[in-house]
């Protein structure tokens, strides 16, 4: 048997549905990378526990209640980097939308430190 890379075991800590109860996963200076030219109004960094929590509202909003997350693959690379494939499902503007995103997470001493948050735009 295998066992869990301990940097996958912090990312399954994280719930992005319910941010405020597990913001302690992410160390208290994170920066979360977003860019995406089809979003501007969500396009920055977001910094702290305070931003992490900005980011999510506004991707609540624009995306509504039909957002959903589903993983595809997640590939720990070496002892800081997580590399997570997954395909994300929104309704946007009243389409329908289901892209694919490559999320790199960098975590330092059990928490996370540093999200690129990679959507693709053209697919």
């Amino acid at each position: 048997m295998t066992e869990e890379h301990p940097n996958i075991a912090v990312l399954k800590r994280f719930n992005p549905t319910n941010v405020a109860e597990t913001i302690d996963v992410f160390a208290e200076d994170v920066i979360w990378h977003y860019y995406n030219a089809r979003l501007p109004d969500l396009h920055g960094d977001y910094v702290g526990h305070a931003g992490i929590q900005t980011f999510f509202e506004k991707l609540r909003l624009l995306a509504g209640s039909d957002f959903k997350i589903n993983t595809v693959a997640v590939t720990a690379v070496g002892d800081e980097l997580v590399v997570v494939h997954r395909k994300q499902v929104m309704n946007l503007e009243n389409h329908h939308i289901e892209s694919d995103v490559v999320v790199v997470w960098r975590i330092v001493d059990g928490r996370i430190a540093e999200v690129w948050d990679i959507p693709s735009v053209h697919s």
